[in-house]
C-alpha cells in the first residue's frame, strides 16, 4: 500500500473516530437536557391516577387529557433524540467522506516533493550525478531534506567526474612512452645487425606493448561511456550493426565464424559513438568468444516503439551464475579472470553496460544451453 493510501487512511480513521465521541457526547447533552425540561413520566401518570380516583367524571376527563399530551410529548421527544442521532450519524458520513478525498488531496500535495527526491534519484542513479532537485518553498524538513540530497549529489558527482578525470588522464600520458616504446622496438628489429634473437624479442614485446595499448584505450572508452550523451540525435542502430559486422568480417573469417546480420529499421536518441562502441564490443565478443565453424548472430528491430538489438554466439558454455561477472571490469569467460588474453583484456562488456545505462536501456544477457551467450539491448522508444 502507498503511502499517500495509508496518510489517508489514517487521517480518515481518526476523522470518524472524532465524528463519533462529538456525535456521542452531543447526544448525551441533547438527552439530558431534555429529560431536565421534561418531569418524570412515571410520577406524572401515578399523580393522574390518583386524580381519577378523587374527582369526579370531569376531572377525570382532564386526567385523561393531561396523560395524552404527556405520552405524546414523550414520544416527541424520543423521535427527536433518534432524529439528532440519524442525522449526525449521516452528516458525521458525508463530511467524513469529503475530509478522506481532501486528505487524499492534502496527502498527495505534501508528499509531492518526496515525489521528485525520488524521481531524481532514479534519473541520478539510471543517467548521471548532474541532475539536481532544486526543490522551491518554505525551509522545512523536506525543504532541507532536497537540499541535503542535493549536496550529496553534487559530492558525488564531483568525486566520479575527478576519478574520470585521473582516469583519462593517467591513459593520454601513458600513451606517449608506449609509443615511444613501439617506435625503439621496431628499430631495433629493423637494425641491419638485429639477430633472430633480438628480432623475436621485439616481436614479443610488441604484441605485449600492443596489449596495453588496447587496455590504455579500454579505460579511456570506459571513462567516457559513463557521461551521459552531451547532444543526443537519432541513429539507426541497424546502420551501425551492418557497418560494424563488414568491418569484423575478415577478423570473422579468419576465426571460421559465419556472421549473420538482420538489420531491421531501429532509431536511437543517443550518442552514435557510444552507441558504434557498444555494438562493435558485442560483435567482437562474439566473434573472439566463439568456436570454429561457429554462427553470429545480429539482429535489430523495433517492437512498441523501443529499438532493439541483439547479438547471439555459439561460443563455450557459460554458466548462469558467471554473466553478471562478465559486465564488470577487467572480467573474462573461459576461467580467465585479470590474466593476459589476445582475445581482449576484459573491458568489452563493461564497457557495452556502461553505455547500455547512459542510454536507458534495458540489458540482459543469456547463457545458450549449448553454449554462447545472447545479449540484448532494448532502448526506450525515441
Amino acid at each position: 500500500m502507498r503511502l499517500r493510501t495509508r496518510l489517508t487512511l489514517w487521517y480518515g480513521g481518526a476523522f470518524f473516530a472524532a465524528g463519533a465521541v462529538l456525535i456521542a457526547v452531543v447526544y448525551l447533552i441533547v438527552r439530558d437536557r431534555v429529560s431536565q425540561n421534561m418531569p418524570d413520566t412515571g410520577d406524572s401518570l401515578d399523580a393522574i391516577a390518583r386524580m381519577r380516583a378523587q374527582f369526579g367524571a370531569e376531572d377525570a376527563e382532564l386526567a385523561a387529557l393531561i396523560e395524552t399530551v404527556i405520552r405524546r410529548q414523550e414520544a416527541a421527544n424520543d423521535a427527536t433524540l433518534q432524529a439528532v442521532l440519524l442525522g449526525s450519524v449521516a452528516a458525521l458520513v458525508v463530511v467524513g467522506l469529503l475530509a478522506v478525498a481532501f486528505g487524499s488531496l492534502i496527502a498527495a500535495r505534501v508528499l509531492r516533493p518526496i515525489d521528485a527526491i525520488t524521481a531524481t534519484a532514479t534519473r541520478v542513479a539510471d543517467r548521471s550525478l548532474h541532475e539536481r532537485i532544486g526543490l522551491q518553498g518554505p525551509n522545512d524538513e523536506l525543504k532541507r531534506l532536497a537540499d541535503t540530497f542535493d549536496g550529496m549529489l553534487a559530492r558525488l558527482d564531483s568525486a566520479f567526474e575527478g576519478q574520470r578525470r585521473f582516469v583519462a588522464n593517467a591513459s593520454h600520458e601513458l600513451k606517449t612512452p608506449l609509443a615511444i616504446n613501439r617506435t625503439l622496438l621496431e628499430v631495433a628489429a629493423a637494425g641491419p645487425d638485429a639477430d633472430h634473437r633480438v628480432r623475436d624479442l621485439a616481436a614479443n614485446l610488441l604484441t605485449v606493448n600492443e596489449r596495453h595499448g588496447r587496455l590504455i584505450d579500454g579505460l579511456l572508452h570506459l571513462a567516457g561511456s559513463e557521461q551521459a550523451p552531451v547532444d543526443p540525435a537519432p541513429v539507426d542502430l541497424a546502420d551501425i550493426a551492418a557497418h560494424v559486422a563488414a568491418q569484423f568480417a575478415a577478423e570473422a573469417d579468419e576465426a571460421g565464424v559465419t556472421v549473420d546480420v538482420e538489420a531491421g529499421e531501429a532509431v536511437v536518441v543517443g550518442d552514435a559513438v557510444l552507441l558504434e562502441r557498444l555494438v562493435s564490443n558485442l560483435i567482437a565478443n562474439g566473434v573472439r568468444h566463439n568456436r570454429a565453424g561457429g554462427t553470429l548472430r545480429v539482429a535489430t528491430g523495433a517492437a512498441g516503439g523501443r529499438a532493439r538489438l541483439a547479438v547471439a554466439n555459439t561460443g563455450p558454455v557459460v554458466a548462469a551464475y558467471e554473466v553478471d561477472s562478465l559486465f564488470q571490469p577487467f572480467r573474462r569467460g573461459e576461467g580467465r579472470d585479470r590474466i593476459e588474453s589476445v582475445r581482449g583484456v576484459g573491458l568489452g562488456l563493461s564497457i557495452v553496460d556502461s553505455v547500455a545505462r547512459v542510454h536507458d536501456a534495458e540489458l540482459t544477457a543469456i547463457p545458450g544451453r549449448e553454449g554462447g551467450l545472447l545479449v540484448t539491448a532494448v532502448f526506450p522508444a525515441a
